[in-house]
């Protein structure tokens, strides 16, 4: 027992999260000013240095010159503090390769220049993927895809958890805009939503085969379908701190080699839906007029004539082609 609850006590300890930027932030347009004053200052002692040496006071000239460099080096390096933040980006920082937190403040601020920043997006993004080939549960090969909604929801896990930085097509990119990371969040999100979409379509069947089952099919699941889809993405985008907000397919039929038959199949089971209907009708009415003819007495009819009836009024009914009536001049007789 005792065992277990180090485990997780340990997982508990390893296991990171995402938390804000607690470090020292001021406002960026104060910082302007100071930093514009401090320039004006460096180049003015520069000046002053310059002229010192010109009237031949060397040394006082001389710590004057390496100070006002030093001063303007220093001002070069505050110059690297200012971020700048719209609404629904972020910032994750570091300070020497630890994480430090995400800044997440709207706005125009200025940091420590030592902090290594990456600028995220925290907006919603569409993923249209195209249509894949699977086989479900019956093993019919099938093409299938989806349309995907999806944002980012815990940054710590997007930069540190998966390797976002060599997904990327140009990972030096990564820091300085949201263009690289993204791009690799959303090849990311491709290959796991391919892999989710195989999972949850290989457990349906396209279609009835008998068209009397209750089971789930993928044509008919509809929402319930879609659910479970959602539940998988989101079990496999949490590990890079991913949310999906919408899931849904967009997109089904049989692939092309099965689909000239499966049209046919589907044609038959059509009209054979359509002639029972059709049949049960005729039935219903050559029972009516059988009913209606004894009931009212307007003429006897043996069984023989009841039959030859029954199938005159069946061939009517449910024949494709209007009949040709053959009229009987004579007597029931002949």
């Amino acid at each position: 027992m005792r065992y277990q609850n180090d485990i997780t006590f340990n997982f508990t300890i390893m296991e990171k999260k995402e938390y804000q930027f607690n470090g020292t932030v001021l406002n960026g347009f104060l910082m302007l000013f100071v930093n514009l004053a401090v320039l004006v200052l460096a180049i003015y002692l520069i000046v002053c240095s310059i002229i010192l040496l010109n009237d031949s006071n060397g040394a006082q000239g001389g710590w004057l010159l390496g100070g006002s460099i030093l001063l303007l080096v220093v001002n070069i390096i505050l110059w690297c503090g200012f971020l700048m933040l719209e609404p629904n980006e972020a910032r994750v920082t570091t300070w020497f390769g630890e994480y430090s937190g995400t800044f997440t403040k709207t706005g125009f601020y200025w940091i420590n220049p030592f902090y290594t920043t990456k600028k995220v997006s925290l907006r919603a993004r569409n993923l249209d993927a195209e249509p894949i080939k699977v086989n479900d549960k019956v093993g019919n090969p099938v093409m299938i895809g989806l349309v995907l909604v999806w944002k980012l929801k815990d940054t710590y896990k997007a930069l540190f958890e998966i390797d976002s930085q060599t997904m990327a097509a140009t990972p030096n990119s990564i820091g300085s805009d949201t263009k690289g990371l993204m791009n690799a969040l959303e090849n990311f999100v491709k290959v796991q939503s391919d892999a989710a979409l195989r999972q949850v379509a290989g457990q349906y069947a396209y279609d009835d085969v008998d068209d009397k089952s209750d089971e789930l099919t993928l044509r008919d699941g509809g929402d319930e379908i879609n659910q479970q889809l959602e539940q998988k993405l989101n079990e496999r985008l949490t590990l890079a701190g991913i949310e999906v907000v919408e899931a849904r397919i967009n997109y089904l039929a049989y692939a092309p080699e099965i689909a000239a038959v499966m049209l046919r199949r589907q044609q038959a089971s059509a009209i054979i839906t359509a002639r029972e209907k059709i049949v049960e009708g005729a039935v219903s009415m050559v029972k009516m007029a059988l009913d209606k003819l004894s009931n009212e007495e307007i003429v006897e009819l043996d069984d023989d004539k009841k039959a030859a009836m029954v199938s005159n009024l069946l061939v009517v009914l449910c024949g494709d082609d209007s009949a040709q009536p053959v009229v009987n001049t004579g007597t029931l007789n002949h």
